[in-house]
């Protein structure tokens, strides 16, 4: 916040409606208490995972952001490279500032490539081409998108606005003059005036009403198979919710599921996603990969995660607050402290890899597993 603006904080910060959901997805991790193992020396610990065939350094992965141009310069490359050098994987949003061309030559790692159906299925079908032709290893499908969530803190501080450069800017200009840092470089970055990975006859598409954007293209299960034809890669399924949903991802060809209700930013009132996951682990029997996104705060809510069933986790805000305050320093920072914390966690449970970690670790509510079909 000492560095951004109003408006471009609580882009980052904000969550839909009235926030529980926001809030929630970090406070069910407090129901999930910890079953150490004692007197076990664990001077080292191993903490690679591996991803759809891909061996990280880490079990955790950066999720897609949108407009991380708005937060630091370059911000989508800056956070590509950052990932590459900690040893783990990148997700590039769709709706990014930055070509996904320059972000993947920016990283030495692995990189995903997040997709929404803005402008039509031939858009969608240009950009898989790009993306496959420029090396990204995954494409992650957001399904959870129908139409964008009502975000009210970004309704009331103009954001939309400051992306489109409109004039209606001009009420909120005070909180941007207070930030002349960020409002220097913003500016000379660009501004964010269009997305270059949603090429509309031939032309970047300029900053627009996502949420009509959205919901004018929005993505469903047919949708599935041409994706599929035409990436001819794994495909990740972001955005389940319910047992049913990840059989139907399974079904439809997911190599992965991202348990996921969009950080909060979508439908308000919808359970945590630590919460959901035993079910969804259930649900599929390893017939895919699970991973895990929304409320990761700590190391300690990673391994939560990774003993109730993901194989990793996608954090988005944590490295998003990091890019904001201190650019490619703060998406290292924002990265070594949460590795710190996982092997911290690790030696005081007594385990000594990711991979041994399993349910006997924790202890969940009761109720979350009361549901499960016996």
């Amino acid at each position: 916040m000492a560095r951004l603006p109003r408006m471009a904080f609580d882009y980052i910060d904000g969550g839909a409606e009235r926030e529980w959901t926001l809030r929630e997805n970090c406070r069910a991790f407090e129901d999930v208490m910890f079953r150490p193992r004692s007197a076990v020396a664990t001077a080292t610990v191993d903490t690679t995972a591996t991803v759809l065939g891909t061996t990280i350094g880490l079990p955790f992965i950066l999720a897609p952001v949108g407009s991380s141009r708005m937060f630091y310069p370059r911000g989508e490359e800056v956070a590509a490279k950052a990932a590459g050098e900690a040893g783990t994987i990148y997700t590039l949003s769709t709706l990014s500032g930055c070509r996904l061309e320059d972000v993947k030559a920016a990283t030495t790692g692995t990189a995903w490539y997040q997709l929404y159906l803005v402008g039509g299925r031939e858009v969608a079908m240009g950009a898989i081409a790009r993306a496959k032709a420029a090396g990204y290893r995954a494409l992650v499908v957001t399904i959870d998108t129908p139409v964008a969530g009502m975000r009210e803190r970004d309704s009331r501080n103009g954001v939309k606005q400051l992306l489109a450069r409109n004039l209606s800017t001009i009420p909120h200009l005070g909180q941007m003059l207070t930030r002349p840092g960020w409002l220097y470089s913003f500016f000379a970055d660009g501004g964010l005036m269009n997305f270059p990975n949603i090429v509309i006859n031939g032309e970047p598409m300029g900053y627009a009403d996502v949420g009509a954007a959205l919901e004018q293209s929005m993505t469903s299960w047919d949708d599935f198979k041409w994706i599929r034809e035409a990436w001819g890669g794994p495909i990740v399924a972001k955005g389940v919710h319910t047992a049913d949903d990840a059989r139907r991802a399974v079904a439809e060809g997911a190599a992965a599921i991202v348990v996921s209700n969009h950080g909060a930013r979508q439908l308000d009132g919808v359970s945590p996603t630590i919460r959901v996951l035993p079910e969804v682990v259930h649900a599929v029997g390893g017939q895919t990969e699970i991973l895990l996104d929304g409320g990761i705060r700590r190391g300690s809510d990673i391994v939560k995660a990774l003993c109730l069933g993901a194989r990793a986790v996608l954090i988005g805000r944590a490295y998003a607050y990091g890019l904001a305050a201190g650019g490619p320093a703060g998406v290292a920072r924002a990265i070594e402290l949460l590795r710190t914390d996982v092997v911290r966690t690790l030696k005081l449970l007594g385990c000594a890899s990711i991979q041994e970690l399993d349910g006997s670790y924790v202890d969940p509510p009761a109720e979350w597993l009361s549901r499960l079909p016996r």
